[in-house]
């Protein structure tokens, strides 16, 4: 990486923030660690002094908290720095914390608690806490980066395999959908038109942004726009149910959630059974987490479960994931002969309040 790449072409800061409560307790245990391995290294176990244990841990910690604060102030500052040159200076930051910690900490025991007015630094021991300190947050500073590469890599992975579905359209449902039109246009150019546009309008979700939220009832209506071009081709063999009295359809869902459930359903479900089928879509709330469902028949001894029916069903995980943390997911589930496609995830509270 050469030093006119920018902190921000990874999107976000290296160090992560220091400053919530997780962070901040996690670093007193690994201080509180590394303060017992400094005191054991020092001498044999049975010379272990808790007196000494304690003035090392209070000087350990006092650095990893200063530290951290200073690093959480400048944090915002240094984004758009060039990353050499942000890491660099994080890491004299430490350094100089460290240094001045150390200076502070023998003034204290040789200065101020032993009354002695012409103390001098020790720089043997200086120097061995600041190199203890450079060897130590050099090894954190390159955690960071590679924690932070690596969780790039794995949401331009994410992001490339929900584009590839987002960007999915399959090539007999497109030649069927044409198909259609052209044998409306003679017959019924009201119905003609109206398919173009309902199938324009599930080109232009397919090239929207990959995170792209929509409110449930635009959602909604681009499964509808789906139904109704298959049902130009499939008839009365397809029936949508459509349960979605219990949830307020003004909250937000990543798009092209649904829609993909449902052209599965169609596709490998009613699609397959020559007398087809009802696809039942539901919705309800209950301790402020969202489930939605996608309930369709499949044929007897058929395994729904083919490469492009998991492709999406693992995309939609997967970005579910990534928006709303581990309590989101899709889970399928096979009850008799049909297929149950659940969608759940948590939503905050003032989005509840919203969309009340």
């Amino acid at each position: 990486m050469n030093n006119n790449d920018k902190a921000t072409d990874n999107q976000e800061f290296f160090i992560p923030d220091l400053c919530n409560v997780q962070a901040v307790l996690f670093l007193v245990l690994v201080a509180e660690l590394l303060a017992l391995v400094l005191e054991l290294a020092s001498g044999s176990l049975q010379a272990f002094s808790w007196q000494s244990f304690s003035l090392t841990s209070l000087f350990v910690q006092w650095s990893f908290l200063l530290s951290a604060a200073l690093l959480c102030q400048i944090r915002p500052g240094l984004v758009d720095w060039p990353l050499p040159k942000a890491a660099s200076v994080c890491y004299c930051l430490i350094l100089a914390v460290v240094a001045s910690t150390s200076i502070f900490g023998q003034w204290m025991l040789s200065g101020a608690f032993a009354g002695n007015s012409h103390w001098a630094i020790d720089g043997g021991r200086l120097a061995t806490d600041v190199l203890i300190c450079a060897v130590l947050a050099g090894i954190a500073l390159r955690y960071f980066y590679l924690t932070q590469q690596l969780r790039l890599n794995q949401r331009a992975e994410l992001q490339s395999r929900i584009q590839a579905l987002q960007s999915r359209i399959r090539p007999h449902f497109l030649f069927n959908s044409m198909n259609s039109i052209a044998s409306l246009i003679a017959v019924d150019q009201e119905a003609a038109e109206e398919a173009v546009e309902d199938l324009a309008g599930l080109f232009r979700a397919s090239l929207a942004e990959v995170e792209t939220e929509v409110t449930l009832a635009e959602e909604l209506e681009l499964c509808r726009r789906y139904a109704r071009i298959e049902q130009l081709r499939l008839g009365e063999r397809l029936q949508m149910d459509w349960q979605l009295d219990k949830v307020s359809h003004r909250i937000k869902i990543p798009s092209l959630t649904l829609q993909p459930l449902v052209e599965n359903a169609i596709y490998h479900g009613i699609q397959q059974l020559p007398l087809g089928g009802v696809v039942t879509i539901s919705a309800f709330m209950e301790e402020g987490v969202l489930t939605l469902s996608v309930i369709n028949p499949v044929m007897e001894n058929t395994h729904s479960d083919v490469e492009g029916h998991q492709l999406a069903q693992d995309n939609i995980h997967r970005r579910l994931q990534a928006l709303y943390g581990p309590k989101a997911g899709l889970i399928t589930r096979m009850v008799g002969n049909d297929h149950h496609a659940v969608i759940t995830y948590p939503m905050d509270e003032a989005t509840q309040k919203e969309t009340t």
